[in-house]
């Protein structure tokens, strides 16, 4: 876990004082930090890196929000919290934290309106395709649809606020007073140099575990052996503070995988492709899974193929429609996508065996025009077939980040084994538990954005002091 400890002797001395202390750059801690300038308070913010970018930068940057004015742009007019509360309880089968899921849905649409009207953020609706597990088109995004264009507008809204970003200021230390109150943040820098921060109330936006490799072995063995894609500073400090304070965790075997990453390209394989017609084949050029059943547990099923690895089998059609996602354009500039005039030649390009590819491609064209049933339950009659010529790519599985984290309360407050509120203690995004439950599959596309921008307005709303 670090270097992440707790002190509970003062500290020698107070270098700077805060209202808010935030731990974290990314969508979280901004979000948190914006609310919280927005309520009166003076706001710090801490950043490990020397540039902010962390795991928000490496995301696709797709919020699901419901019931929104945006949404209401494109014609979503049916579109409800209830109704988004379901698709995240139906996709984690009833296992997610229901009063962090109610929390969840009922706060990220205000959340994202606040972040128009007070800073600017504008945001589009998603409406190619219907994301796995939701029921409406809900999937807002800045203009820019990566990660890094989020990042970007966050932190100019952060420094037109007038709040500090601090960066290449690495957390280390927290100083706890005998009733839990978090009293200051120890900060290192790379030259050694040490300085310590008085904080009013500390947000934990550091998010997960995902980059401590004893850490997953011990909580998600099943991804261990996978690639991680995720920043590398997300090694469970919040976790470790969290613990050695007597915090209550859950869901710590919850994450997000994916099953469709470029290898070893290392570039990130929309899921849309399978969800508009395309199929994964393993080594011996054969279907494995449903892959319709949602990109996160598919991680797992790819990496239970030989090698842990799978191709991704598409066609012209549809990679055309893959243009339009930043991270497939840049899988082509690097090469990753095959091309093939027919089966054999796809074959060839694949090293895959062709008798065995033709039968499967043969048999997903006799599905589409529905014949049989898949063995696997996926419903292949509502996209057009796949036709030559053909478009592949070599993927694996992988861990993007941790779902599970610091149990905390209506208002972003870790709570401890009792279930009680720290004084001035909170969390958010993938420092707090998540919504997803206990398991991979309980994923739903976006749930890591939501917790972050939801749980961190709570947060900086809390933490100022008041509603507004």
């Amino acid at each position: 876990m670090g270097t992440a400890s707790i002190s509970h002797d003062a500290p020698a001395r107070i270098d700077v004082q805060a209202d808010v202390v935030v731990i974290g750059a990314g969508a979280c801690g901004l979000v948190a930090a914006l609310k919280a300038r927005a309520g009166g308070a003076e706001v710090i913010v801490l950043e490990r890196d020397a540039s902010p970018s962390g795991s928000t930068s490496m995301s696709s940057g797709f919020v699901p929000a419901p019931a929104t004015r945006f949404q209401r742009a494109i014609g979503v007019e049916d579109d409800t919290p209830e109704r988004f509360e379901s698709d995240i309880l139906a996709k984690s089968k009833g296992k997610s934290v229901a009063a962090l899921a109610r929390l969840a849905s009922r706060t990220i649409g205000p959340a994202l309106e606040w972040l128009a009207d007070a800073h600017g953020i504008d945001w589009i609706v998603l409406d190619d395709f219907l994301y796995p597990g939701h029921s409406r088109h809900r999937m807002h995004a800045v203009p820019e649809k990566t990660g890094e264009g989020l990042e970007a507008r966050l932190l100019a809204a952060a420094e037109a606020a007038g709040i500090s970003v601090v960066t290449e200021a690495h957390a280390t230390r927290l100083f706890a007073s005998e009733e839990d109150r978090i009293d200051a943040v120890e900060i290192s820098r790379p030259d050694g140099a040490r300085e310590v921060l008085g904080c009013g109330a500390l947000i934990l936006a550091c998010n997960g575990f995902g980059g401590d490799a004893a850490l997953v072995r011990a909580h998600i063995p099943e991804i261990a052996g996978g690639l991680y894609y995720g920043h590398e500073g997300n090694t469970g400090d919040a976790l470790a503070w969290g613990e050695a304070l007597g915090a209550k965790t859950m869901h710590l075997s919850g994450y997000q995988g994916h099953g469709s990453l470029a290898h070893p390209h290392g570039i990130l394989i929309s899921w849309a492709l399978m969800m508009e017609g395309g199929i994964q084949v393993n080594a011996d050029g054969e279907r494995f899974s449903n892959e319709h059943g949602g990109y996160s547990e598919q991680a797992v099923n790819v990496l239970a193929q030989p090698g842990g690895i799978a191709w991704n089998i598409f066609d012209a059609r549809l990679h055309g429609f893959a243009q339009g996602f930043p991270d497939y354009a840049d899988a082509v500039k690097a090469g990753a996508i095959r091309e093939a005039a027919d089966v054999a030649a796809l074959a060839r390009v694949t090293g895959l065996p062709e008798a065995a590819l033709a039968r499967t491609l043969a048999d997903v064209t006799a599905l589409q025009a529905g014949e049989g049933a898949d063995p696997f339950g996926r419903d292949f009659t509502t996209k057009p077939p796949l036709t030559a010529p053909y478009h592949a790519v070599k993927v694996t599985g992988a861990l993007f980040h941790t779902q599970g984290g610091l149990m905390i309360d209506e208002h972003a407050r870790v709570l401890d084994r009792a279930g009680r509120p720290f004084p001035n203690l909170y969390a958010g995004g993938g420092a707090a538990c998540g919504v997803s439950g206990p398991d991979v599959s309980g994923y739903l596309s976006g749930n890591g954005l939501l917790s972050a921008i939801a749980f961190g307005y709570l947060a900086g709303r809390d933490a100022a002091g008041g509603p507004d």
